[in-house]
């Protein structure tokens, strides 16, 4: 029996050198493989039948490579397509996705990676061609909803964000306080086939448990004491869009039950009501907390957890993808800008500083501290000796608080032994800077910011994310409390305490 004819790979990039080496590569293993820097030949060889893959980059002179995928799959369905891009952004990867590209690489790739693409390219079946996304959509919602970073881990995440764009499966967002765990959902969302519906949160954390229930699958007139009038839950709000569960790990036993059944039969009926209603929401959870323990403990269903956990997404500290601090460090000093701050540079030395932090808030703390920099600190170029002074003081806390300190400094330190020493302190020092620069102006509402914030968080993990709880601590009204929170932009999230009462 004679032997199947080897089988051909297009390669279209305007790189020699990458051409050179594909080209070596997927030869050695024993494929054909014909080249070319041009779109247009890559399309000539298309029309013609020929290929039984193609391999193409997204800038080339004549065309973007992305603008191929849709042509091909309408003309060849059966011929898989793999984008490669040097331009290894979020957008890159949905783009390449929607258009109906098998596999997104992102530039530079591991050439054995790019074999093992190739052979599963190969052996898939032929599948319909697939509608292209309008771009006009695609790029308004990545503007608004940006996932920055070059890491490896961030390319990964890309590449399963994107490939989940075109489907409905439930998802499981896994990662610490601060990683974009919202940010990932709404890019689900935004980018996806529901993006036309609304995108609702809740954060189970935030929510007393008596009013979960209701909050979720709403409640008729008369249900229980106070319920004057129907209230609309967060699954009928959702409908038509995606429904996200933040903090899925302090939702209570008795509507981890009603979820499940809602998740397992596709309705649900509210608080008080006997009709039931279809749930047309994609589910969307997420959880800084280790579920698996949870379900050892017993404190959550091992089998609403396969329900939720169909596609699970680890988002990774921020210790863990070092390389992506500069640009995130940049974005944020550019939103800073945009919301009306100064604008700010960093110096070299002062992001080698940045990246040799640990950042346990992760994400949202490198936001808060460019966010810092560009209100407190007249020059216009950060150098490291500012940087480091703000890590310093906030590692000092750190430190302190897991010592069960309370704060920075203390008499172990030599520093300030209460919060009026600490914060005189800090301000002398900002004068001192500004003495010879730019008139110093809104310093009271600056500094009242600077104090709310950390005390509101320090109330909310100490009654662990109970708002009436925490505004009680406060000698606050509940409301002012979520109004100042929603000001602040806070989220709420679960602690587990604190290391010392507040001054």
């Amino acid at each position: 029996m004679a032997e199947a004819a080897p089988r051909t790979i297009l390669i279209a990039d305007d790189d020699r050198a990458i051409r050179t080496v594909l080209s070596q590569a997927l030869g050695r293993s024993g494929y054909n493989v014909r080249a070319t820097s041009s779109a247009g030949t890559l399309w000539r060889w298309v029309e013609d039948g020929e290929g039984d893959l193609v391999i193409t980059d997204v800038v080339m002179p004549d065309e973007n490579g992305l603008d191929l995928v849709p042509r091909i799959r309408r003309v060849r369905p059966d011929l898989r397509v793999v984008v490669m891009s040097a331009q290894s952004t979020f957008l890159t990867a949905v783009k390449a996705a929607q258009r109906g590209a098998f596999e997104y690489l992102p530039k530079p790739f591991d050439l054995k990676e790019l074999l093992a693409v190739v052979e599963r390219a190969l052996a898939a079946p032929a599948a319909p061609a697939a509608a292209e996304a309008p771009a006009e959509a695609e790029d308004a919602a990545g503007q608004r909803l940006p996932l920055i970073g070059r890491s490896p881990a961030m390319q990964e995440i890309y590449r399963t964000v994107a490939r989940l764009t075109t489907t409905d499966l439930t998802v499981m967002i896994t990662g610490e306080s601060g990683t974009g765990k919202e940010l990932v959902a709404r890019a689900l969302h935004e980018h996806g086939r529901r993006r036309g519906g609304p995108f609702v949160a809740i954060n189970m954390a935030a929510i007393p448990r008596e009013l979960i229930e209701s909050e979720l699958f709403g409640h008729e007139r008369g249900a229980f004491t106070g319920a004057l009038t129907r209230g609309v839950g967060r699954f009928e709000q959702a409908a038509g869009g995606t429904l996200f569960l933040d903090e899925i790990g302090d939702m209570p036993p008795e509507a981890q039950t009603r979820l499940l059944r809602v998740l397992q039969e596709g309705e649900f009926t509210t608080v008080g009501g006997r009709a039931p209603i279809k749930a047309n929401v994609r589910i969307v959870a997420a959880t800084h907390r280790d579920l698996r323990q949870l379900i050892r403990q017993g404190l959550f269903r091992e089998d609403l957890f396969y329900r939720l956990n169909v596609v699970p997404i680890r988002l990774p500290p921020l210790r863990e993808r070092r390389e992506d601090i500069p640009l995130l460090a940049r974005h944020f000093l550019e939103r800073a800008r945009a919301a009306g701050l100064p604008a700010k540079q960093l110096d070299a030395e002062a992001v080698e500083r940045l990246k040799r932090h640990s950042w346990p808030g992760n994400a949202r703390e490198l936001e808060n501290l460019m966010r810092r920099l560009a209100a407190l600190y007249p020059q216009e170029v950060i150098g490291a000796e500012v940087v480091a002074s703000e890590l310093e003081e906030a590692e000092a806390g750190a430190a302190a608080a897991a010592q069960g300190g309370g704060g920075a400094g203390g008499p172990a330190s030599g520093g300030p032994t209460t919060l009026e020493q600490a914060v005189e302190r800090h301000l002398a020092a900002f004068v001192a800077a500004h003495r010879d620069g730019m008139p110093i102006r809104d310093l009271y509402d600056r500094v009242l910011a600077e104090v709310e914030r950390p005390l509101l968080r320090l109330a909310l993990a100490a009654t662990r994310g109970n708002q009436i709880k925490a505004a009680a601590m406060l000698g606050l009204n509940r409301n002012t409390l979520r109004k100042k929170l929603r000001d602040l932009d806070l989220p709420v999230v679960r602690g587990s305490g604190v290391g010392g009462a507040p001054p």
